[in-house]
């Protein structure tokens, strides 16, 4: 089946209302942490050029003032609501365990064996139905708003390296440790503990404090160089498969390298992984603004429409 095509084009047509009915429900993270998500999506929105902003800002519901970031958790927290249970499988890919790689034919696919049902299928998904809203309003096959949604919450959740995790451990989340004085998991730790040590010990819990740094080491500092690199993509498809290979070779060497379960984690963990947390936060943000920035901008220029 094509996995740009067919396989989620019966999605219906959801009301925009439904989304306001979801926020603020079901608050615990999937994926990067809230924080990790809205950062991500503050990142690609401040890097959109006006015809992709515009797009953006049409496409969100009102009361959010056309922040993007402000929705961005939403996919999380609808995941295990009965209309959308089938977007669970969507976060993550589980990977053959200790091979350290990401094939698309191999790995994308749900626990029943459903191919293209994995967060890099899911990309591909939504970024061929957001191609669709040149042809206007009138073409109800896709929701254009969840579409966003979903696409901005899934380029941080490919970014996150236990996302792209080993099978037999849920990317992780059996790994069960702890984190200083209080329990966790290994797929956790990557979520959401080293985001919040992060932001306890050096930003005084401010996010816009550590976004701005994050920013700068993209604009002008240790990253500036690579940045280019980071947002160049000819083919989506291809792209999208390098991303979660780079998730999955981080998971291997900075993720599971020396965990054991039952151990403590602090502060050798804390240091050594935390500007890996923070570079994938902001690879996710740059890319997600370069594929909006495709979609939405020149048609001659941007990816093709799937047919």
């Amino acid at each position: 089946m094509d996995k740009f095509g067919g396989l989620w084009g019966w999605v219906p047509f959801w009301s925009v209302l439904l989304l306001s009915s979801g926020l603020g429900v079901m608050p615990q993270a999937q994926g990067w942490s809230k924080e990790g998500h809205i950062m991500t999506c503050q990142i690609a929105q401040a890097l959109l050029e006006p015809e992709a902003a515009e797009a953006v800002h049409n496409l969100l519901p009102h009361y959010v003032n056309g922040n993007l970031s402000a929705l961005c958790v939403w996919p999380d927290q609808i995941r295990h609501w009965y209309r959308y249970r089938w977007t669970s499988p969507l976060h993550f890919i589980d990977t053959l365990d200790d091979a350290c790689t990401f094939e698309y034919s191999r790995d994308c696919h749900d626990s029943h064996g459903l191919k293209n049902m994995c967060v890099a299928g899911a990309i591909q998904n939504f970024t061929s139905q957001l191609l669709h809203y040149r042809e206007g309003t009138g073409d109800r096959r896709y929701n254009m708003t969840e579409a966003l949604l979903f696409l901005s919450h899934f380029m941080g959740d490919i970014h996150q390296p236990l996302h792209v995790g080993f099978t037999t451990d849920e990317g992780g989340n059996t790994i069960e440790l702890r984190w200083f004085r209080h329990k966790s998991n290994l797929h956790h730790v990557w979520d959401r503990e080293i985001i919040q040590t992060a932001l306890a010990d050096y930003y005084d819990k401010d996010i816009d404090l550590l976004l701005q740094d994050i920013e700068g080491n993209y604009t002008d500092g240790i990253w500036s160089d690579d940045v280019s690199s980071w947002k160049q993509c000819n083919d989506l498809s291809s792209c999208i498969n390098r991303w979660a290979a780079e998730s999955i070779n981080i998971a291997c060497k900075w993720g599971y390298k020396g965990v054991e379960a039952g151990e403590t984690l602090a502060d050798d963990y804390f240091n050594s992984r935390m500007p890996y947390v923070m570079k994938r936060i902001a690879q996710g943000g740059v890319r997600l603004a370069m594929i909006l920035n495709q979609i939405f901008g020149d048609p001659e220029e941007g990816f093709s429409a799937a047919t």
